[in-house]
C-alpha cells in the first residue's frame, strides 16, 4: 500500500474544554497519512492521476476553521470522516496535536486510524 502524507499542517481551531478556550482560536498541528495507489500517478507523472495533497490540506483547513471542538479526539474523527468521504480513500491516519495544553509537555494529542468501512452508513 502506498501512502501520501502531510506533516504539521498548522490550523487555527476553536478547541478546548474550558469556556475561555471556546472564545479563542488556538493553533493545532495535524498530520495525515492516506492510503493510495501511486502507480498510475508515477507512470503518468501527473497530479491529475493522484490524490492532490494541496486539495486535501485546503479541505482540512476550511473544515477545521468552520467547526468547534472540545476534544482533539472529536477534531481527529471529524477530519478522518471528511477525507474518507470527500476523497474516497480506503484508509487514513490522523494525528492531531495541541501545543501547550499541559504544563511541562510540548504538546498533547491523539492518533487515529480509520477505513472507509468505518463510515459506511
Amino acid at each position: 500500500m502506498d501512502r501520501i502524507f502531510l506533516r504539521e499542517l498548522k490550523v487555527e481551531a476553536v478547541i478546548g474544554i474550558w469556556e475561555w478556550e471556546q472564545q479563542i482560536r488556538q493553533t493545532v498541528s495535524i498530520d495525515l497519512e492516506v492510503a493510495t495507489d501511486a502507480r498510475a500517478a508515477a507512470a503518468a507523472d501527473s497530479v491529475e492521476s493522484t490524490l492532490n495533497y494541496r486539495d486535501v490540506a485546503k479541505q482540512v483547513q476550511a473544515h477545521v476553521a468552520d467547526s468547534r471542538f472540545r476534544l482533539v479526539e472529536s477534531l481527529a474523527e471529524s477530519v478522518a470522516r471528511l477525507i474518507v468521504e470527500k476523497f474516497g480513500v480506503a484508509w487514513i491516519r490522523v494525528c492531531v496535536a495541541k501545543p501547550g495544553a499541559i504544563r511541562g509537555a510540548r504538546e498533547v494529542g491523539i492518533v487515529i486510524e480509520r477505513n472507509a468501512d468505518d463510515y459506511a452508513d
